[in-house]
């Protein structure tokens, strides 16, 4: 899922059930500028996908989805909406708040049932597509624990250090408590 780079360009796959379409819309380096939009052209199961090839890591892009708009049954696709990719693992810019982000006509009798055609992606920040991990692990292992001698422990990380005695508190609620 996301934007997966390879040696000629880059492979996004995006999950959606209900759209009838996804498109990848490729922007300047600024952000400021669509230069184009790709649709997806495969479909397997609900997963969209597609190869656009040029296109490397720093590339900025964001998603349109195309498909049903009925609100009352939980459906509000808008492709004049722009879309963070929810697997980016980078955002570059910042939202700008703006009507144009609201899926209907602020104001209408219609309340937010209309259909706003109104673009947002100036408003919007951009995905990025981010290359392959190279971090030098050095000589960092794994501890090759035997499941029975492993233990996870997952938490809440605020939670657990919010009111902790034993944390600073210029770091408590944060992952440095």
């Amino acid at each position: 899922m996301g934007a997966t780079v390879d040696e000629t360009g880059v492979n996004f796959a995006v999950f959606s059930a209900h759209a009838t379409r996804i498109e990848v819309c490729l922007f300047s380096a600024d952000g400021h500028t669509e230069l184009t939009r790709v649709a997806l052209p495969e479909r397997d199961g609900d997963i969209w996908h597609g190869h656009i090839s040029g296109i490397g890591p720093g590339t900025l892009y964001g998603l349109r989805a195309h498909g049903p708009y009925e609100p009352e049954r939980g459906h509000r696709f808008n492709p004049n909406k722009l879309l963070i990719d929810p697997y980016a693992r980078k955002i570059s810019g910042r939202l700008k708040w703006s009507r144009t982000l609201m899926g209907y006509h602020v104001g209408s009798p219609m309340g937010d049932l209309s259909f706003s055609t109104r673009d947002s992606a100036f408003a919007m920040p951009k995905s990025v597509v981010v290359g392959p991990d190279n971090f030098d692990w050095q000589d960092d292992r794994p501890p090759n624990h035997a499941g029975p001698e492993t233990l996870i422990y997952e938490a809440h990380v605020k939670g657990l250090t919010a009111m902790h005695p034993g944390v600073d508190p210029t770091r408590r609620g944060t992952f440095r408590g």
